[in-house]
């Protein structure tokens, strides 16, 4: 396992992040399951395990904490909020009264006295950006969070969160995470850039681009009902089921068959492929990969040691482009 510094920070994390996302989740891997999928990342040397407070009612962060225990500070423990925590109109988004509760929450759930990594799941447009950062530099200045960091925010609303946390000469967001594959590039027109020039590491999700890459889908055929794409899309929430949709055009499924042909010719899987690809882009500090059994978290293991010719690299450059 290798590591890489995190932004403009001195956190050291693996370049393999687990993602636990199925920790309890209906179709995902029960406790035993996701307990012995943590106890082989760990083995294997991986030390950043990223949740959210919004993940299966909590379920994740309770299923991670247990997993965990006896050997918390060997682990670099993330978690999000800003999702809903219940009907009220403040529980949910970045407000400091919404935030410092689901904190509360994550500890409790996590049975830890601190979160290394607290990122703010969304960007929140009706609580002030200086808000919002003026209360995690409370958090870190409190010792429950170590460091501070944001998912899926747009290149200026990056830029605006730091000038308010320099504003305030507070505490800055070290790390970004952001939806990033082979059939999902649109954060390299600004975002990276944003993340470069204000000290931001990237965690990176959905480098299988919903599964488009590991070749579960096929051209002309509506995806199982067991895949993840296949619950999406027989989801009850139209946003599901157009983010599911999204990932099954014919540019996607075009690329998933380039991945398919270069990983045929070098006798590994069409996944392997498509995680090497991302793991070794400059802009990339860890990889978040979402296992639901053991075996595909090995096979994930497997692909982000795997080191691409550069004719193969440039190749899947260049097509999905």
């Amino acid at each position: 396992m290798e590591y890489a510094t995190l932004g403009r920070s001195g956190l050291r994390v693996s370049t393999a992040c687990l993602g636990t996302m199925n920790f309890g989740a209906p179709g995902g891997c029960d406790e035993p399951e996701a307990a012995g999928i943590v106890d082989a990342f760990l083995e294997a040397g991986g030390n950043v395990i990223d949740t959210a407070d919004a993940y299966n009612g909590g379920e994740a962060e309770r299923i991670v904490g247990r997993a965990v225990r006896g050997r918390r500070d060997a682990v670099v423990l993330a978690t999000k909020a800003f999702l809903p925590q219940g009907p009220g109109p403040n529980e949910r988004g970045l407000s400091r009264a919404h935030l410092t509760r689901a904190l509360e929450g994550s500890l409790r759930r996590l049975g830890t006295d601190h979160i290394d990594l607290y990122q703010c799941h969304q960007w929140d447009d009706s609580t002030p950006i200086e808000e919002t950062m003026a209360t995690l530099d409370g958090f870190v200045r409190s010792g429950k969070v170590r460091y501070a960091g944001c998912s899926n925010f747009t290149a200026a609303q990056i830029v605006e969160a730091q000038w308010a946390a320099q504003r305030a000469g507070g505490t800055p967001f070290v790390s970004l995470q952001p939806q990033y594959s082979l059939v999902a590039r649109s954060i390299e027109a600004e975002i990276l850039p944003a993340c470069r020039r204000h000290g931001l590491g990237t965690l990176v999700w959905s480098p299988l681009g919903g599964g488009v890459l590991a070749g579960r889908y096929r051209r002309g055929e509506a995806p199982g009902a067991g895949t993840r794409l296949g619950r999406l899309m027989a989801s009850p929430m139209p946003r599901a089921r157009a983010w599911a949709e999204g990932f099954l055009n014919e540019p996607n499924l075009t690329i998933a068959e380039h991945v398919a042909d270069a990983a045929a010719g070098l006798g590994v899987a069409p996944a392997a492929v498509a995680l090497a690809w991302v793991r070794r882009r400059p802009e990339v500090t860890s990889v978040i990969v979402g296992p639901r059994t053991l075996d595909q978290l090995r096979g994930n293991l497997t692909g982000l040691g795997l080191d691409l010719p550069p004719e193969v690299a440039d190749h899947l450059d260049e097509i999905s482009r």
